[in-house]
């Protein structure tokens, strides 16, 4: 598993906004309205896009060299990198949202005194798995 990728997208230019394809990457297809923002989510979908392969175990193909990418009218190719450490970060440290039930005193009375349940449940639920935060973190 590599820290960095460069991949070349192809944006192409329409009149209702820029559609971007990763030759390399079948099915990791953003859009975006300007320039600008066609190359954030560019990088934001390759990012998600590899995490998305690293995770199932599939192969990332080597990337092809920008003078092998064929264009047509209205396309232009832009090199795109990803730094996937905070990728990586991110996505594991995304949140669920789960539905707990608990009497009507005890969540009037943590409401009382300002107690935050999710950390609560959290902090409970790691020491009830006997896992460590860091443990998580890198998981």
């Amino acid at each position: 598993m590599k820290d960095r990728y460069s991949f070349v997208a192809v944006l192409t230019y329409a009149d209702d906004g820029i559609s971007i394809e990763f030759p390399d990457l079948p099915g990791c297809l953003p859009c975006a309205d300007d320039t600008e923002t066609a190359l954030s989510a560019a990088r934001e979908a390759l990012g998600l896009h590899l995490f998305g392969m690293e995770q199932d175990g599939e192969e990332i193909p080597a990337p092809s060299p920008i003078t092998a990418i064929r264009l047509e009218n209205g396309q232009i190719p832009a090199l795109i990198e990803v730094f996937m450490p905070p990728i990586r970060a991110r996505v594991k440290e995304s949140f669920v949202k789960k539905t707990v039930s608990l009497p009507a005193w005890l969540a009037s009375l943590a409401d009382e005194n300002g107690v935050n349940c999710s950390r609560v449940f959290q902090d409970a639920l790691k020491s009830f798995l006997h896992v460590d935060s860091a443990v998580t973190a890198s998981t």
